[in-house]
């Protein structure tokens, strides 16, 4: 997919996210969380900093979800599959630009931080 249709594809999922009931986002959630585990890591980590790049540019996009609802989607998988969600979102954030990381930490809870090893 070319990476202007990858934006906007990202831009509406996460205009349409807090709109979903939670129960059902939570299912949709952990599924494509399950789902990424088993992409190669060039492809999972390709997805994540396309949806961290916006964020960390428009972070009042995630204000909007249930953070701690997503934390506990994210706890409920095992440990193995958290580990390499883990992995790939803090080498991403690791090497954002400052500035952007910085303003992405503040909207990121502690206790996400915390758990994703942050």
């Amino acid at each position: 997919m070319p990476d202007q249709e990858k934006k906007q594809l990202i831009k509406n999922a996460l205009e349409a996210g807090p709109t979903i009931p939670f129960p059902n986002f939570a299912k949709l959630f952990k599924t494509w969380l399950e789902i990424l585990t088993t992409l190669p890591e060039e492809q999972r980590s390709s997805l994540f900093a396309a949806y961290i790049d916006e964020i960390s540019f428009s972070p009042q996009k995630i204000i909007a979800f249930n953070l701690d609802g997503i934390l506990e989607i994210f706890l409920s998988l095992d440990a193995a599959k958290q580990e390499i969600i883990s992995q790939s979102v803090k080498k991403i954030i690791g090497n954002i630009e400052e500035p952007r990381r910085r303003r992405l930490l503040i909207i990121i809870p502690d206790n996400a931080q915390e758990k994703l090893n942050i």
